[in-house]
């Protein structure tokens, strides 16, 4: 195979696993933060129990998290170097310090304070303890800003200048609030939400069904959806203005997730199709009429620019079109099931003994809803952006090391083999600590505040 193509196939599936690790910390960090805030609030003995049990466990699942956030963040890297090293000669002037910035301000927070929330339960005050967890929260948050900062600008790049086939940076106020980048940070964050409330959904419903639930996994699950419920419609929302953008900076991407070959009035909205890059036409076509002509221009006659217009210069179109429906579809039934099940939740009267099993087995059936979401999205973004690394300035092959490719074909299996053990042992982990969460927390009393010294207060 070509070693440009493995190359793109080793980054993809090195993304592809590391970005479902941030798609969780990013939010979880906040939830942690607000069981924490539930359980100082909390007057009766019994809830703050519940509230303590909950932020123990997910405290755990968050260290679990980042640190194979961090393992799949250091490989990603190195590939910078190793199959890219045009890009960074081209562009490291921008990259290089915006990758910087993500490692002062965001990962030394997250690190640095995340001891204090595991192991500062009994050592240091409650005030100082819900304050390390703001800061792992608030780093989190700050790790996202800087990646989304330098991918968006990859998209839409802006603020710079080329010297000698150099990029320097002319503003970094624009390079880093370029044309996308609110869009991309306000999608990431809330498909971060979403895929955080259906883990808390999802394992919460698992410990209910297998009878080794606490209280608080009730708390936890109710929790969860509430959040999912919220933050569907927020990320419909959000993804209507993205899309917008992306019509206006993008319209190849636009072309290509919605399977629009030729300039068009009126663009029905493909249900189905099967793109054919070869033709240049779709085969088995399920349209609803004009109807993506008016999402897009919010006008049923409006025009869709077709990718006939930018030859040799579109993404290829079968993974872009299905990728979107996938990502599409993934969050409607989310939606769904969020609603519904909150919905039966308080006509059951905010009971979950009451909540029948098939709903709850649907639940843990969604425990990983939002990875399968981020990930759809996320091609849809990367391979979109094809056959640029930076969108109409830098074609991906101009930037390709010269690596054989039985070299790139051998690391790539080497990474796969790898990164799904670890996805296999994260998920049984995962099953572990939900399965046993009830024995390890019950030397915690009902009292009313942390103790600095000696065992579980």
């Amino acid at each position: 195979m070509d070693a440009v193509f493995l190359a793109r196939i080793q980054f993809a599936a090195n993304i592809t696993f590391h970005i479902l690790f941030p798609s969780i910390s990013i939010a979880l960090g906040w939830v942690l933060l607000f069981f924490r805030f539930k359980h100082l609030r909390a007057s009766d003995p019994q809830q703050k129990v519940d509230w303590l049990r909950a932020y123990r466990l997910w405290t755990k699942v968050f260290a679990l998290t980042f640190a194979l956030g961090v393992v799949s963040g250091v490989t990603m890297s190195f590939q910078f170097g190793t199959n890219w090293p045009g890009y960074m000669e081209r562009v490291g002037n921008i990259a290089g310090p915006l990758l910087g910035y993500e490692v002062l301000t965001a990962f030394f927070l997250e690190a640095g304070f995340l001891g204090v929330m595991l192991f500062g339960y009994h050592r240091v005050g409650e005030m100082v303890h819900l304050g390390a967890t703001f800061l792992v929260a608030f780093g989190t948050l700050m790790s996202a800003f800087w990646i989304l900062a330098l991918n968006s600008w990859m998209q839409t790049p802006a603020g710079h200048e080329i010297v000698n086939g150099q990029f320097h940076a002319r503003s970094w106020l624009e390079i880093i609030f370029n044309p996308s980048f609110p869009y991309r940070l306000v999608h990431m964050v809330l498909a971060s939400a979403l895929t955080c409330a259906f883990l808390l959904v999802g394992i919460s419903a698992w410990q209910l069904l297998k009878g080794v639930a606490t209280a608080s996994a009730s708390r936890v699950l109710r929790t969860g959806l509430i959040f999912a419920a919220l933050a569907a419609p927020a990320q419909m929302l959000a993804g209507d203005f993205h899309g917008l953008n992306t019509l206006k900076h993008q319209p190849q991407k636009i072309a290509a997730m919605e399977g629009v070959w030729e300039t068009t009035r009126g663009a029905p909205l493909l249900l189905f199709a099967i793109p054919d890059d070869a033709a240049r036409t779709n085969r088995f076509e399920l349209a609803v009429p004009k109807l993506a002509s008016l999402i897009l221009r919010h006008d049923p006659d409006g025009e869709v620019r077709g990718l006939n217009e930018f030859p040799s210069a579109h993404p290829p179109v079968f993974p872009v079109f299905w990728s979107f429906r996938i990502m599409v579809g993934t969050g409607i039934l989310m939606l769904l099931v969020s609603w519904v099940g909150l919905w039966r939740h308080w006509r059951d009267g905010w009971d979950f003994t009451r909540m029948p099993r098939p709903m709850l087995k649907l639940f843990a059936g969604m425990t990983f809803a939002g990875w399968v979401a981020t990930i759809a999205g996320w091609y849809v973004t990367e391979i979109g952006r094809q056959p640029f690394i930076v969108a109409g300035l830098i074609r991906t092959s101009d930037v390709a090391s010269r690596v054989p490719s039985s070299s790139i074909a051998l690391t790539l299996a080497i990474y796969v083999a790898l990164y799904l053990a670890l996805l296999v042992a994260y998920v049984g982990v995962l099953k572990y600590m939900s399965e046993t969460a009830e024995k390890k927390s019950k030397g915690i009393a009902p009292v009313g505040q942390f103790q600095r010294q000696g065992g579980p207060a």
